[in-house]
């Protein structure tokens, strides 16, 4: 496992074969997001997207918590760090980004919740692809409760996501979700023994990697190209991202593989 050095103080970023592991690393805040936490997660993303030989992701959270979320003026307070200071004016928009909200990693992102992902963590499992939670994690909306507004996009995404009246319960009352009471709302996908998110979520994210990365980044992106269009318009769009896909060297590949009873490798 290799540490980047684009990891921040808030923002642990290891790099592990063809899957980066982000961990949220603030105890003494159970990891509320900070200019540091912000600045580390967008240079994740940028670093996933931009590497041709990452394949997935994983976000979690230190200390048995993933994260409990915004610390206004910890988010509004400069890093500490020269170094930290510098990427964040670099970096356009570097919250929004951090947050999963505005310029998504080309691949996927799975997420492994331990204790508390709440208000800015539950917005932050609404960015993820695919969603381990610990059976004891406690998630939830809280902004509406509290006067604020969930700017992290969860007001647009999570209707799209799960069933509407589910949504509106969780935006509108901002009331606490039990791990169990998540699965069966569909907002996340597997819910594992107290301490195992992390290791699940590996799991998962090997999996992702063993499959072509062409056809898994054009499925994403066929996804996100054709939210709010009508079938026939989607139609069109899948079809300009998927037929370079049926014809590349990695399908080829892959039938190759498949015949000869092998593991496929991919080139990408």
């Amino acid at each position: 496992m290799e540490t980047l050095p684009i990891s921040t103080p808030h923002c642990r970023v290891e790099r592990d074969g063809h899957v980066v592991i982000v961990t949220m690393d603030r105890p003494e805040a159970r990891n509320a997001l900070s200019t540091d936490m912000l600045v580390g997660l967008a240079s994740a993303w940028a670093y996933v997207s931009q590497e041709p030989g990452v394949r997935a992701a994983v976000l979690t959270g230190a200390h048995g918590t993933f994260c409990a979320g915004a610390d206004l003026k910890a988010m509004g307070r400069p890093s500490e760090d020269p170094s930290v200071r510098e990427r964040a004016a670099q970096i356009a928009n570097f919250h929004w980004k951090g947050l999963l909200r505005e310029d998504l990693p080309t691949k996927p992102i799975v997420c492994a919740v331990e204790g508390y992902a709440v208000a800015g963590g539950t917005e932050l499992l609404v960015g993820t692809d695919l969603r381990v939670v610990a059976e004891s994690a406690t998630l939830g909306l809280f902004e509406a409760k509290r006067g604020l507004f969930p700017m992290g996009g969860s007001a647009v995404r999570l209707p799209r996501q799960i069933p509407y009246c589910h949504a509106m319960d969780l935006l509108l009352t901002g009331r606490a979700v039990t791990a169990a009471e998540a699965l069966s709302m569909g907002l996340v996908n597997r819910v594992v023994p107290d301490g195992q998110a992390l290791a699940v979520a590996r799991e998962i994210a090997d999996d992702l990697a063993a499959s072509g990365p062409l056809a898994v980044q054009a499925i994403l992106r066929t996804y996100r190209d054709t939210l709010g269009m009508d079938e026939v318009e989607a139609l069109k769009v899948s079809d300009e991202l998927g037929w370079p896909v049926i014809g590349s060297e990695d399908a080829k590949e892959g039938s190759r593989a498949f015949k000869e009873k092998r593991p496929p490798v991919w080139r990408g």
